[in-house]
């Protein structure tokens, strides 16, 4: 089972990740963490360019292309083996990304985007996706007070709230993939939430 958390900046997926992952290992499940984009060796370089603070001239066509590169090695290095042996992967972003930030984002074709996202994972996508959702402004403060700047983050709040709104659309048009959680409760809160939509969706699914 391939499991995706989404969200603007400081909706705190990466916060969540490792405790559904022990909750998982618990229940007894094979799980294995991972992230976007990195993930691999190869994806952590790439990973390094797009966020660097001095790539502030990086064209929305190659930050695009570059995500892709770093996803297809994602999906056939890590990702598909673990599924392969029937483990659950958990993963913090994949593809709903590159749709939110830089189709909806950048205002690029998303034709042409969802051609690109096709290409690089081999028409993998996730069995769940759960989106963390809260107010941009709340999410770009948590960001800054956590010291995690990176170039993305420095994009314009009009920037983000298109992203916000992004990921409201790709909801809306696949429901029955999507989850929304919001992720401006107490972080206790969030977590209870996520660990219950785990149980439920890993009950559908026996």
């Amino acid at each position: 089972m391939f499991i995706t958390l989404e969200g603007p900046e400081g909706s705190g997926k990466t916060s969540h990740i490792p405790h559904l992952v022990e909750f998982l290992r618990e229940q007894g499940y094979t799980v294995f963490p991972t992230r976007e984009p990195g993930g691999s060796s190869i994806g952590e370089q790439i990973r390094e360019v797009l966020h660097s603070l001095d790539n502030t001239e990086m064209h929305p066509r190659t930050e695009t292309l570059l995500y892709q590169a770093a996803r297809a090695q994602f999906v056939e290095e890590i990702i598909q083996p673990r599924l392969n042996a029937g483990e659950i992967v958990i993963s913090d972003r994949y593809a709903d990304s590159t749709l939110a930030y830089q189709g909806y984002g950048h205002q690029q074709e998303l034709a042409h985007v969802h051609a690109l996202i096709h290409y690089a994972t081999g028409g993998l996508v996730p069995d769940l996706t759960i989106l963390l959702d809260l107010d941009v402004e709340v999410g770009l403060a948590r960001k800054t007070n956590a010291d995690e700047w990176n170039r993305l983050d420095a994009y314009d709040v009009e920037f983000h709230q298109r992203v916000r709104a992004g990921y409201l659309n790709l909801v809306e048009a696949e429901p029955q993939r999507w989850l929304v959680v919001d992720a401006e409760q107490e972080w206790g809160k969030v977590q209870e939430n996520l660990k219950r939509s785990l149980v439920e969706k890993l009950a559908l699914k026996k």
